[in-house]
């Protein structure tokens, strides 16, 4: 089978030849720059790391490791014109967006401005990671203001630096079509984590208790803003796209960010409309990233036309993966929770994470409905032994 059948099967709820394996398909089910490095340098691989999302540095996985691995997906992100090399305060190489312009900030920490001078982004001294600040809608205090912030709410969450034409899109998606890779699609959408990012955490937490007027006017931007990069877009690349992913971050490690109740009053409708757009646009199925407790959710997600859930975060309260797969797996893929990232692929032996990755796939493989990931990204912590005790242990699964 090719890698486009093999997760279009899977996702179809049908048991294809092999477990389809995921790695870098997406922001959230790669490796960071940092891990990709440990493990090239391990195999002896000398590729650039092309780091396509500086704030958590992740970085593009390179021919080199897919093949090695029998990895089946491939990446669709925005990209910028041109990129350039820097030097990781780490000591190695990487490729950034030229848009993206770091610097040094005080106390050691690294900066990257927008065009008006502001700190969009931080990295503190020895962190692996940037973190957003200064919240462009952060100053707002009534929700008629939005109004001329509308060109602001329509980029989110389209980066910034991704300045290339909108035909390379469509080339990079024609060219990965031709190698029968399943390409996945990033279209940047969110709702709660675009007002959370928007307007900062706190506000808009705030907002959803006090302000339902702010959080509707803002959704409403959003969600014609969205509408409009999908019909942009999808004239060009639905012949091309074979998943799409969407994105909002609805769990904690122990329970769900915010009332299932308030949820499905402020969010889940606008999630309703736009999976349908999704659909009716690109005509593929739906990935959907959330991390954390979100087992409440996923009833509500499986009905507003989610088709598969990453990444099944397995370490969370009440996700254990037998009772998801009894529950659910009828109806939604898992894209995901094949190790645990927190506990087993960072701290546990190589054998220990081929058991692990062996209970994974016995419990979540039969019947379809199952594409093998690691929860969430490879983190610098984790022994390159184990990346490859992970995959070797898939090379022995024979469902």
């Amino acid at each position: 089978m090719t890698s486009r059948e093999r997760i279009l099967k899977t996702i179809n709820h049908e048991e294809p030849d092999r477990v389809p394996r995921d790695l870098g398909g997406t922001e959230s089910s790669g490796m960071t720059a940092h891990s990709q490095f440990n493990l090239q340098t391990h195999l002896q691989i000398t590729q650039d790391l092309k780091v396509f999302e500086p704030y958590q540095y992740v970085a593009y996985i390179g021919n080199d490791l897919k093949a090695k691995f029998k990895i089946d997906t491939a990446n669709l992100t925005p990209e910028p014109r041109d990129w350039v090399k820097r030097t990781n305060p780490l000591g190695f190489n990487v490729l950034l967006p030229a848009g993206w312009r770091e610097k040094p900030g005080d106390d050691g920490e690294t900066v990257v401005h927008r065009t008006d001078g502001t700190v969009s982004a931080r990295r503190p001294k020895g962190s692996y990671y940037f973190d957003p600040v200064n919240p462009p809608l952060q100053d707002v205090v009534d929700h008629g203001e939005l109004e001329k912030h509308r060109e602001t709410i329509f980029s989110f969450d389209y980066p910034s630096f991704a300045d290339e034409p909108i035909q390379n899109l469509q080339k990079r998606a024609e060219a990965m079509q031709a190698r029968d890779d399943c390409t996945v699609f990033n279209l940047c959408c969110h709702f709660l984590a675009a007002g959370q990012l928007l307007r900062g955490y706190e506000n808009f937490m705030i907002d959803l208790m006090t302000d339902e007027s702010m959080v509707k006017k803002l959704l409403d931007i959003l969600i014609e803003g969205y509408c409009a990069r999908i019909d942009r877009l999808a004239p060009l690349l639905h012949s091309s796209v074979d998943v799409v992913l969407l994105n909002d971050d609805l769990g904690t490690q122990n329970a769900p960010m915010i009332a299932p109740s308030l949820y499905r009053r402020l969010i889940k409708p606008y999630q309703k409309i736009l999976f349908k757009h999704v659909k009716k646009s690109f005509g593929a199925p739906i990935l959907f990233h959330t991390c954390g407790a979100v087992r409440e959710f996923i009833p509500d997600l499986i009905e507003v036309g989610v088709d598969a859930l990453n990444p099944v975060q397995i370490s969370a309260n009440d996700m254990n993966p037998a009772e998801l797969k009894r529950d659910f797996g009828n109806d939604i893929t898992f894209w995901g929770g094949g190790v645990d990232t927190q506990t087993v692929l960072n701290k546990k032996t190589p054998t220990e994470v081929m058991d692990a990755v062996k209970k994974s796939v016995d419990t979540l493989a039969p019947g379809g409905g199952f594409v093998f990931c690691q929860v969430h990204n490879i983190q610098p912590d984790v022994p390159p032994e184990n990346v490859i005790a992970m995959f070797d242990a898939l090379d022995q699964c024979s469902v």
